[in-house]
C-alpha cells in the first residue's frame, strides 16, 4: 500500500503540479531556498509566545491559508520543521533558567461544529510532526496531549473581530480542560498556526493553569 500510495502520489503531482507559494517552482508548497528567506516575527507578543514567522509576508500568509482552509497537510511538516529549531533553541535556555523540563505539547483544540466543517485541526497535526521530528531524531523528553484541553463552546472567528477587547471577550470560557490530572504540575507548550493578538492563546493557558499546570507556554508558527 504505501509502494502504491506513492505511485499516486507522483501521478497527481504530474496532472496537478505542486508549487512553491514563493517562487513557483514546482515541488512543494514551500521550497527549502524560499523558507529560509522568509522574515522572522518581529512584532512585540508576550515573553512566554514564540512566533517563528511574520505574517503580513504574503507568501507566509497564503501557506498558512492553505494549510488551514485548503486541506493542504504536507505543510504541516514543513513549519513542524520550522517550530522545531525554534522550540529546541528555547527550551535549552528555559530547561536551565526556569526548570521547565518534560514538557507536554497541546494544540490549540477546534470547537466540534468547527472540526466537523474542516475535518481535521492544523494545530494538531503540527505538534504530531513535532513529535515525529523529536522522535526520528532522539531529541528532548517531550510528549502531546491531544484530549485534554477542549472547546467545548462555539466562538466566532477570532480573525473577524478587530478589536482586541472583543477578542478577549469572544474566547473566554470557550476552552475547558479533561482529565486534569494528566497536566497536573506538568510544563505545557501550546501550539497554534497564526498569533494575532494572542487573546487565545492567554485563554488557553489561564485555563491550563487553572486546572493544575506548572507553567505554560506557546509556540506558533507566524505573527
Amino acid at each position: 500500500m504505501p509502494f502504491l500510495n506513492t505511485i499516486i502520489s507522483k501521478l497527481l503531482n504530474i496532472v496537478f503540479p505542486v508549487t512553491c507559494v514563493a517562487c513557483g517552482k514546482n515541488g512543494a508548497y514551500v521550497c527549502l531556498s524560499c523558507i529560509s528567506e522568509f522574515p522572522p516575527a518581529e512584532r512585540e507578543s508576550a515573553k512566554w509566545i514564540f512566533p517563528v514567522f511574520d505574517y503580513r509576508h504574503p507568501p507566509v500568509k497564503k501557506a498558512l491559508w492553505l494549510l488551514k482552509y485548503k486541506n493542504k497537510k504536507k505543510l504541516a511538516e514543513t513549519f513542524a520543521e520550522v517550530l522545531y529549531g525554534k522550540l529546541l533553541e528555547e527550551l535549552s535556555e528555559l530547561s536551565i533558567m526556569e526548570n521547565f523540563r518534560s514538557p507536554i505539547l497541546i494544540p490549540i483544540p477546534l470547537s466540534k461544529k468547527r472540526y466537523k466543517e474542516r475535518g481535521y485541526n492544523q494545530a494538531e497535526l503540527i505538534a504530531k510532526e513535532l513529535i515525529k521530528i523529536n522522535n526520528l531524531r532522539h531529541g528532548v523528553d517531550l510528549g502531546l496531549e491531544t484530549g485534554v484541553l477542549i472547546k467545548p463552546k462555539d466562538t466566532e472567528h477570532q480573525a473577524r473581530i478587530r478589536n482586541r477587547s472583543e477578542r478577549l471577550k469572544n474566547i473566554i470560557g470557550s476552552f475547558a480542560v479533561k482529565n486534569p490530572e494528566v497536566i497536573d504540575k506538568k510544563n505545557i507548550i501550546l501550539i497554534d498556526d497564526i498569533l494575532t493578538t494572542g487573546a487565545t492563546l492567554t485563554e488557553a493557558r489561564r485555563v491550563l493553569r487553572k486546572a493544575g499546570a506548572r507553567k505554560v507556554v506557546a509556540f506558533t508558527v507566524a505573527h
